[in-house]
């Protein structure tokens, strides 16, 4: 936090053990209900707790950044490295580069302490290596340090330490997804758990007579607490790897399609709600009765298909950009390297090439440079237009590298070698995702089944339980059906089966790092899944049980 433990101590600490000392005076002098008076000392303890662990939730939010970010940051300091610029003067360009966040302040701060307090640069970077909250990036600045101190070139120091840089990143990586995997077997158990407690909140009270909709009602809280307890430890869990690319103060034709796609999805979903309303109201002449009380849960979700469909091919667009783009600028770096000519004569010859889905892309940056449109403005407009948040980080960096004297070839190999490193981490990525996808999908089953099954059974009862009655013994003392509601009770499992699809579609979502409209897709078939799971079982079950 850059501040001193006394001044943090006595401006937030201490106000806070005092606030928790008044919170337990307070319970032991009034006399509340026990109710009431119980929270008032845990809101000065969980005031005090905060105060003492921010500082490291802070540290360990700004190492994580740092982590996330680093393999990036290496490439793009071994490039600019490589150029024919003052060493320091890297550094100040990378400060200038908002997008490495927490790396780019640090950056600054080496700047300043050349800049303005006349360190040495090997003497700033020790000193910004001993406050880093980052182990790997405190051992490269340190590393950084005695290399400029020996007097060794920076560039040879990096090109060193980029195999070190990616084997740390791939072990973050691969560690944040074996994380994901001891997230999925906890959400199992968690998920099977809640899923008994709201069959025992259906089915117990026929014997003890207690409200069934207050209980029913509690546990579909607490099911919503504990899913999106697991979404926000996913969302923290989930290695940073964004897939799109979101250029300010541009709107591309894919940014378009998917609007016009969300656009509409969202206007037929409202036509349909409004239409499942009326019928369900009887203003249509269709028996409401006539279709499943859970279809009208997963009717109107359907439009969002529409969206969800768009985005998902324009996902698959970037991907295939991604694939290829490490041929196309290893190809531009070796071919402008060999023939000493510019970008714009190379582009010429390799326009005609395939490369996939980044063809159109390529030859649409030869006709911008061609037209003697500004390099770094046709780039922009090339990675905007690729969508590829890889791609416009070493696009940035191959054209910055260029403009400052860099050799085209190595720079080309030594980006090819880097992004193939994150494809493949990727790939990785989407396996553990597609193993997430089929838990959810077979929990939401299972658990749906289970729901119906409890509450098919008590309905059962209920309209047994008419007929068990005789003058010697009234089985209303052992069978309360007279506190079911029915209807509400299975509203509330609907409740819980759109609360399920929504919080699991967005747990898929943080899982593959795409686009947010993917989640459409997910929430829809959920939806649909837990609806028709949801009839079934009534239908079958309740046959069975009146036989």
């Amino acid at each position: 936090m850059e501040t001193p433990v006394s001044r943090y101590l006595a401006l937030v600490v201490a106000p806070s053990i005092l606030f928790f000392l008044l919170t337990v005076a307070v319970y032991v002098v009034t006399s509340f209900p026990p109710l009431i008076a119980t929270p008032i000392p845990l809101l000065g303890l969980l005031s005090l707790v905060v105060a003492v662990i921010y500082p490291k939730i802070l540290r360990d939010q700004k190492r994580k950044e740092i982590e996330d970010r680093l393999h990036l940051f290496i490439t793009h300091m071994t490039i600019l490295s490589t150029a024919n610029i003052d060493r320091v003067e890297v550094f100040r360009t990378l400060g200038e580069e908002e997008e490495y966040g927490a790396l780019a302040e640090e950056m600054r701060r080496i700047t300043q302490l050349v800049d303005t307090w006349n360190q040495s640069l090997d003497d700033a970077l020790r000193l910004r290596a001993n406050k880093s909250p980052s182990k790997p990036f405190a051992d490269f600045l340190d590393r950084l340090a005695y290399t400029i101190n020996a007097g060794q070139e920076i560039q040879d120091f990096l090109l060193s330490e980029q195999d070190v840089v990616i084997e740390n990143y791939v072990t973050i990586y691969e560690g944040s997804l074996e994380n994901l995997e001891v997230m999925k077997d906890l959400y199992l158990s968690m998920v099977l758990s809640v899923t008994f407690a709201l069959v025992f909140a259906t089915v117990l009270p026929i014997l003890t007579g207690t409200n069934p909709t207050m209980t029913v009602s509690a546990v579909v809280v607490m099911f919503a607490f504990v899913q999106t307890g697991f979404l926000v430890m996913i969302r923290n869990t989930a290695p940073y790897d964004p897939l799109w690319y979101h250029p300010e103060g541009q709107t591309t034709d894919s940014e378009w399609r998917i609007r016009i796609s969300v656009a509409a999805g969202l206007v037929l979903t409202l036509l349909v709600m409004g239409a499942c309303l009326l019928i369900l109201l009887g203003r249509t002449g269709i028996d409401p009765d006539s279709i499943p009380l859970p279809f009208y849960a997963a009717i109107p979700s359907t439009p969002l298909l529409i969206p969800g469909i768009v985005a998902r091919k324009e996902e698959e667009q970037i991907k295939e950009r991604d694939d290829e783009f490490t041929s196309f600028i290893r190809a531009l770096g070796a071919t402008e390297s060999a023939k000493q000519s510019t970008t714009t004569k190379v582009l010429e010859s390799l326009r005609g090439k395939d490369f996939g889905a980044l063809t159109d892309n390529v030859d649409d940056l030869y006709k911008r440079l061609n037209m003697r449109i500004e390099p770094s403005m046709a780039w922009r407009h090339f990675t905007s237009d690729s969508r590829s948040y890889l791609i416009q980080k070493f696009s940035e960096m191959f054209l910055v590298g260029r403009q400052m004297g860099g050799d085209p070839k190595k720079l080309g190999e030594l980006i090819s070698s880097n992004m193939n490193k994150v494809l493949q981490l990727r790939e990785r990525r989407a396996q553990s995702t597609v193993t997430l996808i089929g838990v959810l999908y077979g929990i939401t089953a299972a658990s749906t089944f289970a729901f119906f099954i409890g509450l098919e059974i008590v309905e059962v009862l209920s309209s047994m339980s008419v007929g068990l009655n005789t003058s010697q013994f009234d089985f209303g003392t052992i069978i309360h059906t007279d506190v079911y509601d029915i209807p509400t009770i299975e509203y509330l499992l609907i409740i819980i089966i759109l609360l399920n699809s929504v919080l699991s579609s967005l747990m898929i979502r943080i899982a593959d790092g795409g686009h947010k409209i993917n989640a459409y897709v997910h929430f829809v078939l959920l939806t649909w899944i837990s609806s028709s799971i949801a009839v079934f079982t009534r239908i079958v079950v309740g046959s069975f049980l009146n036989v």
